[in-house]
């Protein structure tokens, strides 16, 4: 039996996505063992309970497993899916209301800017010794990781462990293929895509159909549509060239021209703080299927789409191949980003594994703004590797909309207010105030 560990299981909704998936595939009946692990009790009862409705649904005979010792979880894996929140709700909060006192905006808060930053740094540490456990405990598994930040946690792990088996999963590539398909009236099926960069700032390199460029029929679309065009997503693709993958309410805090600016603020109207509410929506769906469980009412879930940890698991079983958008190392993927950061490229996942496809050099002017990114990334992960407290602060000092938004003083005290804040979660290096500097 394939065996599956669900690292942060208690996330309900993935789980109950990825398992929906799994156990209603005929060729995998009979050869799933899952083992369940969350340190949140309640939440980890409420995932054996959906997985074992789940099973009898289905009928898949699958071997549910569940513990709260990370390690029981792991050992023999086959796929270890990661799925953690580190600090839950309430540091998601300091993360923005802190910088808030300091006049810094935020929208989502999970991949740059100061929210990006601190969630790095406090899941780094988790990620590092799940991959340490893994080593020991199931070395030829793989690690597909949807924890936030992906270009951060994946880096991390390959720069702080010997594992090499990872790989980090997001919705935002598929999801910008199926935006821009409704957008010019055309069936997914017909548009020849190739997209890369990094997760949540890759680029639409290709977007063809019969060797045409469709980018005129988008260009049409949105001169027609003032709403559209009245974006930041939309500002980039048109001074940049490219359709980019990720909302707007996530690649306006990754640049500096947006919301430091409170003109462009009022033009653009970002949704500020869109990240909290997030998190709220996602408590009200977690008591909704708690109470869907308590009812005794079917849990199967049914997508359009396999969730993507269930296509690579599936694949890699069955021999079935599949193009999946994966974050990896750039192990000669990417010509112009440094070696070995995390990039997302598209991949062959079959029963050999994942084939990621070289994409050459991206256009210059994405790059540049890739390198950008990638120097918050590579200090968050020093911070953390390092022990190092200054780190940190040149991590923010870097970072686009912060620093166009502080001054040094006010970066370095913002980082010290954030890190007083998390400091059960962060290495004694950074939490020592004499540490690093």
């Amino acid at each position: 039996m394939a065996k599956v560990a669900f690292v942060g299981a208690g996330n309900v909704e993935l789980t109950r996505k990825i398992l929906s998936d799994l156990m209603s595939s005929p060729e995998l009946a009979g050869s799933l063992r899952v083992a369940l692990h969350d340190i949140d009790h309640d939440r980890l009862a409420t995932a054996e309970t959906l997985s074992r409705r789940l099973n009898a649904e289905t009928g898949a005979g699958a071997v549910i497993e569940t513990s709260a010792d990370r390690e029981a979880a792991l050992a023999g894996a086959d796929f270890v899916i990661c799925q953690i929140d580190v600090g839950g709700y309430d540091a998601a909060l300091a993360d923005f209301e802190i910088p808030h006192r300091y006049g810094v905006r935020q929208t989502v808060g999970d991949t740059l800017g100061l929210g990006g930053i601190f969630r790095g740094l406090r899941a780094i540490p988790i990620l590092l010794g799940l991959a340490r456990d893994m080593v020991r405990l199931c070395s030829q598994a793989w690690l597909l990781n949807y924890t936030d930040p992906l270009a951060t946690l994946c880096g991390a792990v390959l720069a702080g462990t010997p594992l090499r088996r990872v790989a980090g999963l997001c919705h935002s590539v598929r999801d910008t293929h199926a935006l821009l398909a409704d957008l010019i009236g055309r069936e997914l099926g017909e548009i020849d895509f190739l997209t890369a960069g990094l997760n949540h700032q890759a680029f639409v390199l290709r977007f063809e159909s019969g060797g045409r460029s469709l980018y005129d029929d988008l260009d049409l679309v949105m001169a027609d549509d003032p709403e559209l065009r009245g974006h930041a997503r939309a500002e980039i693709y048109r001074r940049f060239g490219y359709f980019p993958t990720e909302s707007s309410e996530h690649a306006a805090e990754y640049v500096p021209w947006f919301l430091p600016h409170e003109k462009e603020v009022l033009r653009l109207n970002p949704p500020l703080n869109e990240g909290l509410r997030r998190r709220v929506r996602k408590l009200d769906a977690y008591e909704r299927l708690r109470g869907t469980l308590a009812a005794g009412e079917p849990v199967l879930a049914r997508w359009k789409h396999f969730e993507m940890a269930s296509e690579v698991i599936h694949s890699m079983l069955t021999g079935t191949p599949r193009e999946v958008q994966l974050t990896l190392p750039n192990d000669g993927l990417i010509d112009n980003l440094p070696p070995g950061a995390c990039v997302e490229v598209p991949a062959l996942v079959d029963g050999a594994g994942i084939h990621p496809k070289p994409v050459g050099a991206l256009p210059v002017q994405l790059a540049a703004l890739n390198r950008t990114f990638l120097n918050v990334v590579e200090l968050t992960t020093a911070a953390v590797l390092e022990e190092r407290r200054s780190a940190v602060y040149q991590a923010a000092m870097l970072d686009p909309n912060t620093s166009a938004t502080l001054t040094l003083a006010d970066i370095e005290a913002v980082c010290d207010d954030l890190i007083r804040a998390h400091a059960t979660y962060l290495p004694a290096g950074i939490t020592d105030d004499e540490a690093g500097r």
